[in-house]
C-alpha cells in the first residue's frame, strides 16, 4: 500500500508538472474574455463593477458545470476541492436519512455552510439549517458562487463556513431540450438517464416581460454490494505489513438465530449459536465471529451481501419564474421550483429478538442441551436472535417533496437599488416501509404455534410457512416530516458621498423568518403494528428569528476599497406545540466582518477580511426528548460490570438521543487573506488564505469514548428496552454540549492558463485545497485537543490536506475536449480491532489508506450552435475505492463511500438541442 501511495504521489506530481508548465509556456496569446459590468457578488448586498471583491467567491458557469460531466447537483458540488465533511445520498443504505446529500466548506460541516436559492434561503431538512442538495433543481440552474469565507454579518446563522448560492435562469427564450445517459462498464447495475425541457418566452427588454419553464426527470438504477468486489463482504480478508488479518463486521442477528441467556446466582451471562454446537461450523451466508469472548460462541451472518450500497431513486424538478417589467426602473417577479425525489433504500433482512421460555419444546431442542446443570437450574431470561432473511431484504422508500415559491421586486428608486421579496419554502417526506419488515401480531402468532423454525437454515421453510411469511410483511407509511419557512427580506443601496477613489455605497436589509418543523408517526407505528419497532416521536416545532445589516463600502482611493458590515440577529425560544411550552431560551447575536481589496497596479490584487460568525442550536438540539436513536456502529464488551443489563460478549447497543436547552449558539471569529495575479491576459493565479476558530461548539462525545471509559462517562450511559423481547439492556446517550472548540485552516488556490495553437485552444485550470488545520477539542471536553487532518478522527471523518483538481481543454473548432484529474492523499484509517490468521490472536491495528486518484473526460462535439453531444468516461481508469476498515456513515463496508467513487469507469452521453 505504500508503493500505492507512491504512485499516486508520483501520478499526481507528473500531470501537475505536465499541465502546469503548459500554462507557465502560454506567453500573450490570449485576450482577457469577459468584459467588466455592474454585478452583484454573492457576500454583498451592494452592486459593484469589480467582479474580484474582498472577498474569495467561486464562481461555476454553465459550460464549466457541463464539462464537470455532474448529473446532479449534489455531484457537481461535493466534487469542489474546497468542500469536505459532507453527507452523501448512500448513506441512505443504513439510515433514515432518506438521500440526503449536503454541502460542507472546508470541512467546518454542513450545518455550517448556507445554500441559498436567486440569493434567499430554502426549506432544510429536518430542525436545522441543512439543505438537501437533491431538492435543487439542475436544469434550472445558470450558474453558482461559492462564498469561501464567514458571511453572518450579512446572511447571519449558519454561513460560518460560507455560501452556496444557486442562481437560477432568467430572461431566456426558445426551446432546449437535453438528455443524458449513463452506465458503469462493470455492469448495468448502477444505470442512470435523464431528460430535461426548458422553455422561454418574452424578452423583458423588449417585450417588458419573460416567462421560463423547466422539467427535468431524473433515474438512477441501484447498484448491489455484491456487483462490486471491493464492497461485497463484511467478512473481510487482507493482507497488512506481510501478515494476514480478518475484519469482521458480521452481525450476531442471524439465520439460523443465536440465543443469549442471563442467569441468577452471579452466573455471567452467554450467547452460542445452537447451529453451531451441533454442527460445528455455521451454515452458509454466515461465520464463526471473531467478536466471540470466552462466554460467546455465536455465528455472525454477512449482513453486507444483501445490501444496495447505491440505493435506487428517481428525481422530477420543475422551475418557473415569470418577470414583469411595471416600470422601467422596477421588475416584479415570481419563481416556483418544485421537486420530489423517490428512493428506495434496501439493506440487510430485518434483526428479530424474541423471547425463548424455558421448558418449550424450542427451548428443550435448542438451548438447555447445551447448558452445565448449573446454568440450567439458574436460568434467568432466555432470548433468540434473529435474522428475518426469508421476509427479504428491508425497503425503504422515502418520498421527499420540495417546494420553493418567491414572490419580490427588484430595481431602483430614486437613488436607491433595492431588492425585497416573500418566500414560502416546505421541505416534506413520508418515510414508508415497503418489503421486509414484519407485522408483529403475525410474527407473534407464528412463533407461538411453531408455523416457522427460527433455527432452521435458509432455504428451509415450507411451502405452506413461505406463504405465511408473505402475508406478514408490512407495507405503509411509517412517518411523516415537514420543514416550512416562511419569511420576508428587503435590501436596498444606494450612493453616498464621493471619496478620491468613487462613490461611497450603503447598504441595507433586514429579513424576518419562521420555521415550523414537524414530525407525525403512523398509527401503524404508534399501535406496535411492525415488530419490534421503535415509533419515531411526534414533533410540532416553530421558531421564528428577524435580523437586521448594514453594509458600507468606502473606495478610498482607486487602489484600494474597504468594506464594513454588521448585523443584528434576534431569534425566539422555541414553541413546542405538544407540549404547550417554550423550550430553550431567546437568543442574540451581533456580527461583524471588515474587508479590504488593494490593487496597486492593474494585475496584482491583495485582499482581506476579519469578522465574526454564529450558528443558532437546531430546534431538535435543544428540544428533543430522549429517543431511540439506532444501535451503536462497533460492538463492544459491556460497559458496566454488572450482569443485569448486558448483552453476551462484544455487542452493539442501543443509542439514545436527546437535547439540551441550555444550549448557546456557537461563535466564530476568522479571517482572510489572499491575492490575485494576472501577469499576462493569458495567465492568472491566486491563493486565499483563510482562519477559522469556533467557540461554544455543539458536540456529543463519541461511542468510542463512552466505551473506552465508561467510568468517566457514566452520566451517558442508560437502559434500553426492547419493544420485542421485553429485555433491558445498556444504552449510551448522545447529547448536545456547548463545550467544544475548533481551529480550522488552510488556502485555496487557482491557476488558470490559456495558450492558442495553430490547430486550437488549449485551456488548463488548477484549483486546490491545502488544509492546514482540522483541530478541535474531543466532545465533552474543552481543552482536550485532538484532530483528524489526514487521519480518521474521534469524530469518524477524515480531513484531507490536498484535495486537488486539474482540467485541461483543447478547443479544435467543433470539437472540445477535456480531461480532468481528481487527487485527495491518503490519510491514517480507523483504529480497528482485527484478527492476526496466523496468529490466532486479535490485534488493533490502524490502516494506511492511500491517496485516491480518477481521471475523467469528456469530449463535445458542437454540430451547430444549437446542437451538440458530449461523450464521457468518469474514471476512466477503473480505480476502486481503496481499503478502509471503518465502522461508520452507511452499511457499506470495507471502503469508506464518503471518499471515493463505488460506480468505477461509467461511460455518459449527453444530447442538447435548442430551437
Amino acid at each position: 500500500m505504500v508503493f500505492q501511495e507512491k504512485i499516486g504521489v508520483r501520478s499526481v506530481r507528473i500531470a501537475l508538472s505536465v499541465l502546469t508548465g503548459t500554462v507557465l509556456m502560454t506567453g500573450h496569446a490570449f485576450a482577457q474574455e469577459e468584459a467588466i459590468q455592474k454585478v452583484e457578488i454573492t457576500g454583498s448586498s451592494i452592486k459593484r463593477i469589480a467582479v474580484e471583491g474582498a472577498l474569495p467567491v467561486q464562481r461555476l458557469s454553465q459550460e464549466q458545470i457541463a464539462k464537470t460531466g455532474a448529473t446532479t447537483v449534489a455531484d457537481l458540488i461535493q466534487a469542489l476541492p474546497a468542500m469536505q465533511g459532507f453527507s452523501i445520498s448512500a448513506t441512505a443504505a443504513g439510515s433514515n436519512s432518506g438521500g440526503i446529500a449536503t454541502a460542507s466548506i472546508h470541512n467546518i460541516g454542513e450545518s455550517y455552510t448556507l445554500v441559498l436559492l436567486d440569493g434567499r434561503r430554502i426549506a432544510p431538512t429536518g430542525s436545522g439549517s441543512t439543505i438537501n442538495l437533491n431538492s435543487i433543481p439542475m436544469s434550472a440552474v445558470e450558474r453558482v458562487e461559492i462564498l469561501t469565507d464567514g458571511a453572518s454579518a450579512l446572511y447571519g446563522s449558519d454561513a460560518i463556513a460560507g455560501v452556496i448560492n444557486f442562481i437560477l435562469k432568467k430572461n431566456a427564450q426558445g426551446l432546449s431540450v437535453e438528455g443524458t445517459y449513463s452506465q458503469p462498464t462493470a455492469s448495468s447495475a448502477g444505470r442512470a438517464q435523464n431528460a430535461s425541457i426548458t422553455y422561454g418566452f418574452g424578452d423583458l427588454e423588449t417585450d417588458r416581460f419573460n416567462i421560463l419553464a423547466s422539467y427535468r426527470h431524473d433515474e438512477q438504477k441501484p447498484i448491489k454490494a455484491t456487483d462490486r468486489s471491493f464492497a461485497d463482504t463484511a467478512y473481510v480478508p487482507f493482507g497488512y505489513n506481510g501478515k494476514n488479518y480478518v475484519y469482521d463486521r458480521t452481525s450476531t442477528a442471524t439465520v439460523p438465530a443465536n440465543v443469549a441467556l442471563t442467569f441468577n446466582g452471579g452466573l455471567p451471562a452467554i450467547g452460542f449459536s445452537p447451529y453451531l454446537k451441533k454442527n460445528g461450523s455455521c451454515p452458509t451466508l454466515n461465520y464463526i465471529s471473531l467478536n466471540n469472548t470466552p462466554t460467546t460462541q455465536n455465528c455472525a451472518f454477512d449482513f453486507v451481501t444483501s445490501v444496495e450500497i447505491i440505493p435506487q431513486n428517481k428525481r422530477d424538478s420543475f422551475f418557473t419564474k415569470a418577470q414583469f417589467k411595471a416600470t422601467n426602473d422596477i421588475t416584479l417577479f415570481t419563481e416556483v421550483a418544485l421537486s420530489r425525489l423517490d428512493l428506495t433504500a434496501r439493506i440487510a433482512p430485518n434483526t428479530a429478538p424474541f423471547t425463548i421460555l424455558p421448558g418449550s419444546a424450542s427451548y428443550n431442542a435448542n438451548v438447555l442441551p447445551y447448558l452445565t446443570p448449573a446454568q440450567a437450574a439458574n436460568v434467568k431470561q432466555v432470548s433468540g436472535n434473529y435474522r428475518t432473511y426469508d421476509w427479504g431484504t428491508r425497503d425503504s422508500q422515502t418520498i421527499t417533496d420540495a417546494r420553493h415559491i418567491v414572490v419580490g421586486a427588484e430595481g431602483e428608486i430614486g437613488a436607491w437599488s433595492f431588492g425585497t421579496g416573500l418566500t414560502w419554502s416546505q421541505n416534506k417526506l413520508d418515510e414508508r416501509y415497503v418489503g421486509g419488515y414484519v407485522l408483529a401480531k403475525e410474527f407473534r402468532d407464528m412463533l407461538a404455534n411453531r408455523s416457522f423454525d427460527p433455527f432452521a437454515p435458509i432455504g428451509n421453510q415450507s411451502d405452506a410457512t413461505k406463504k405465511l411469511i408473505d402475508n406478514s410483511i408490512f407495507h405503509g407509511s411509517i412517518r411523516e416530516a415537514s420543514t416550512t419557512l416562511k419569511g420576508v427580506d428587503a435590501h436596498g443601496s444606494r450612493e453616498l458621498f464621493t471619496l478620491p477613489g468613487g462613490a461611497a455605497v450603503l447598504g441595507l436589509g433586514g429579513d424576518y423568518r419562521e420555521y415550523a418543523y414537524e414530525q407525525t408517526p403512523s398509527d401503524a407505528a404508534v399501535n406496535n403494528l411492525v415488530y419490534n419497532l421503535n415509533a419515531p416521536p411526534a414533533y410540532d416545532m416553530t421558531r421564528s428569528s428577524y435580523g437586521v445589516f448594514s453594509e458600507l463600502l468606502l473606495p478610498v482611493v482607486k487602489s484600494l476599497e474597504l468594506s464594513l458590515a454588521g448585523r443584528y440577529d434576534s431569534i425566539d425560544a422555541i414553541d413546542n406545540k405538544l407540549t404547550g411550552t417554550e423550550m430553550g431560551h431567546k437568543q442574540s447575536a451581533s456580527t461583524y466582518k471588515v474587508s479590504a481589496r488593494w490593487q496597486p497596479v492593474k494585475t496584482v490584487l491583495l485582499r482581506g477580511s476579519y469578522g465574526t460568525g454564529f450558528k443558532a442550536p437546531s430546534m431538535l438540539d435543544v428540544a428533543q426528548p430522549l429517543v431511540n436513536a439506532g444501535f451503536t456502529a462497533g460492538s463492544y464488551a459491556c460497559p458496566i460490570a454488572s450482569n443485569e443489563f448486558c448483552r453476551p460478549g462484544k455487542s452493539q447497543y442501543n443509542v439514545i438521543s436527546g437535547g439540551n436547552e441550555n444550549l448557546r449558539p456557537e461563535k466564530s471569529k476568522q479571517y482572510s487573506i489572499g491575492f490575485r495575479i494576472e501577469p499576462v491576459p493569458s495567465f492568472s493565479f491566486g491563493a486565499d488564505l483563510w482562519d477559522v476558530r469556533m467557540t461554544d461548539a455543539v458536540s456529543s462525545v463519541s461511542e468510542q469514548q463512552i466505551f473506552a471509559d465508561p467510568v468517566k462517562f457514566r452520566e451517558l450511559i442508560t437502559t434500553y428496552t426492547e419493544p420485542a423481547t421485553g429485555n433491558t439492556y445498556w444504552a449510551t446517550k448522545d447529547l448536545s454540549l456547548n463545550i467544544g472548540r475548533t481551529h480550522t485552516q488552510g488556502i485555496d488556490y487557482d491557476m488558470i492558463g490559456r495558450h492558442n495553437f495553430s490547430f486550437g485552444k488549449f485551456t488548463a485550470n488548477l484549483n486546490g485545497t491545502y488544509l492546514m488545520k482540522a483541530d478541535y477539542t474531543r466532545p465533552g471536553t474543552d481543552a482536550d485537543w485532538t484532530s483528524n487532518l489526514n487521519i480518521f478522527g474521534v469524530d469518524n471523518k477524515v480531513a484531507f490536506r490536498h484535495i486537488v483538481r486539474l482540467a485541461g481543454t483543447l478547443d479544435t473548432g467543433a470539437l472540445s475536449n477535456t480531461l480532468t484529474l481528481n487527487y485527495r492523499n491518503g490519510y491514517q484509517d480507523a483504529e480497528t480491532s482485527v484478527r492476526n490468521i496466523d496468529s490466532g490472536k486479535n490485534e488493533t491495528i490502524r490502516l494506511h489508506v492511500p491517496s485516491y486518484l480518477t481521471l475523467d473526460w469528456q469530449g463535445k462535439y458542437a454540430f451547430t450552435k444549437m446542437t451538440s453531444v458530449r461523450v464521457g468516461f468518469k474514471n476512466l481508469l477503473d480505480r476502486e475505492p481503496p481499503l478502509s476498515l471503518r465502522a461508520s456513515s452507511g452499511h457499506q463496508v470495507g471502503y469508506d463511500p464518503r471518499y471515493a467513487d463505488t460506480f468505477g469507469r461509467t461511460f455518459y452521453m449527453t444530447g442538447n438541442m435548442q430551437f
